[in-house]
């Protein structure tokens, strides 16, 4: 069934199979109560005890029985695992704990410091305490040695400011990727050393 207001179409997806629930971004595929086609499931019960392999309408009735919904939890399973659970409570448990593992999760960035062929010994220490402090905020550096017009020709000769970078920060990082030559520029990885 489609109905028109203006020009957009809102569609009642009530009948379709399988039903995907979509929350925050992620495509989540718990079929509740009357959703839930397999013939026969295995039952977890509200208290979390085994009730067996029955089929799908003394399940649904055993739901009803319960006050609460009938969730498949697990539809790859053979046969498909289902739930007496509330279905409310179930959605807001899934994304309390999603919120909590966002929580934890540490995000490493990418901070880039970049350096020229002629570069003076006190810029160059400029850039090393940038990178220290980059390091030290657990994040990992990219370090760009740019060359330009007929700096090129001097490729080989200019690695040793890399190695020299990569020596004055080996305290507080180790060399994630080796200088690496791309283009008109030069870049080597550092990242910041595991605590012990």
């Amino acid at each position: 069934m489609c109905v028109y207001l203006g020009e957009v179409c809102y569609v009642d997806i009530s009948d379709w199979y399988p039903l995907f629930l979509f929350m925050e971004g992620k495509a989540i595929d718990y079929l509740i109560n009357e959703q839930i086609r397999d013939k026969e499931v295995r039952v977890i019960g509200a208290e979390g005890n085994q009730l067996g392999v029955m089929s799908i309408k003394e399940a649904r009735d055993a739901a009803d029985e319960a006050g609460l919904d009938l969730v498949r939890v697990s539809p790859n399973a053979k046969p498909p695992v289902c739930k007496i659970i509330d279905y409310g409570k179930f959605r807001y448990e899934i994304s309390r704990k999603e919120k909590e593992a966002k929580k934890k999760q540490k995000v490493v960035e990418i901070k880039e410091v970049r350096l020229s062929p002629n570069i003076d010994d006190n810029d160059l220490n400029t850039k090393v305490n940038q990178a220290r402090k980059f390091l030290e905020k657990g994040n990992r550096v990219k370090v760009t040695l740019r060359f330009r017009g007929r700096e090129l020709a001097y490729v080989n000769q200019n690695k040793s400011i890399l190695d020299d970078f990569a020596e004055k920060l080996a305290d507080v990082s180790v060399v994630d990727k080796q200088a690496k030559f791309e283009g008109r520029s030069m870049t080597m990885f550092l990242a910041a050393k595991a605590n012990k």
